[in-house]
């Protein structure tokens, strides 16, 4: 099986040794995006702006891959805090189809640079 590297400036570059997203096999695997801004790598104060950012950045690369978020069937949230669930649950909401995918949200105990939020999918290729 084949794995296809996807990549897009329109998100944040990966900040270690692992890609966007990957495709294989009909799927598409995308790494968890923090709320950093892609054009300087800064990381976007509350989780409010994180977590809109973080949408953002994984609709870019579902974008790359030629994807939206229709095709997503699983997530993952990770929060710093699970005092930011409310509003993250919130912003997330607005970005997904119906029906949602399927979802876990967990808390961590850090994530990096400081963030708050990170959310990562996967996806079918139709």
């Amino acid at each position: 099986m084949t794995r296809e590297a996807i990549f897009t400036g329109d998100a944040p570059a990966a900040i270690g040794p692992y890609s966007q997203a990957i495709a294989t096999g009909g799927l598409v695997f995308c790494s968890g995006q923090l709320g950093l801004d892609p054009a300087t790598g800064n990381l976007l104060d509350g989780a409010e702006a994180q977590a809109e950012r973080s949408m953002l950045n994984l609709r870019a690369v579902l974008h790359a891959a030629g994807l939206t978020f229709e095709e997503v069937v699983k997530t993952t949230i990770f929060l710093a805090d699970m005092n930011d669930f409310t509003v993250v649950n919130a912003i997330y909401g607005r970005y997904m189809p119906d029906p949602p995918p399927a979802r876990s949200t967990v808390q961590v105990a850090a994530l990096p640079k400081g963030g708050r939020v990170e959310i990562e999918a996967i996806a079918r290729r139709p």
